[in-house]
């Protein structure tokens, strides 16, 4: 098993994504890389912790790589913005990669690299984590209990999410 931990604005949707991916075993949402001791929801929403709402992804790398976890990840988010995804505005919707290995943070660097050729504005940080704390007990599977719940994730994106998965025969 390995750990990813993604930032791709609001977790519920992202969480929602990495659920139905073929070799991710386990989603924890929750707040990474802040610089205050067990932040709560509201903490976090006042854009003054550092924390970013991130899922915690552990996958089974034997049936879907990192790579393909961070294909699937660019097709869900806009990589131009800052502190933005969607309607969603703040420092905790903040994009990024954190990674707890530098194998990991090579390969993770490399992908930003290439991506960044792509567009004129790149946005996500790639960083090693440095802490990571559940969320409360109500954001997880957040759409699994709310089913019309808000996510800044779109139908397409959704599909085209689905489409790589069939694609790459995951």
């Amino acid at each position: 098993m390995k750990t990813i931990y993604l930032a791709g604005g609001c977790f519920w949707g992202m969480e929602k994504v990495l659920k139905i991916v073929p070799g991710v075993v386990s989603t924890t949402v929750g707040y990474a890389n802040g610089h205050t001791e067990a932040p709560t929801y509201e903490q976090v929403k006042t854009d003054t912790t550092g924390f970013r709402e991130t899922v915690k992804t552990e996958y089974d790398e034997n049936k879907v790589s990192l790579k393909q976890l961070l294909d699937i990840y660019f097709l869900c988010i806009d990589p131009t913005v800052y502190n933005q995804q969607g309607h969603d505005i703040g420092s905790q919707y903040q994009t990024g990669v954190y990674y707890d290995n530098e194998e990991d943070g090579e390969l993770i660097r490399r992908v930003f690299e290439e991506r960044k050729s792509i567009y004129p504005v790149f946005a996500p940080e790639a960083d090693p984590l440095r802490n990571f704390y559940d969320a409360e007990e109500y954001h997880q599977d957040y759409l699994d209990k709310n089913p019309h719940g808000y996510c800044h994730i779109t139908n397409a994106e959704m599909n085209a999410v689905k489409q790589y998965i069939a694609d790459n025969q995951l």
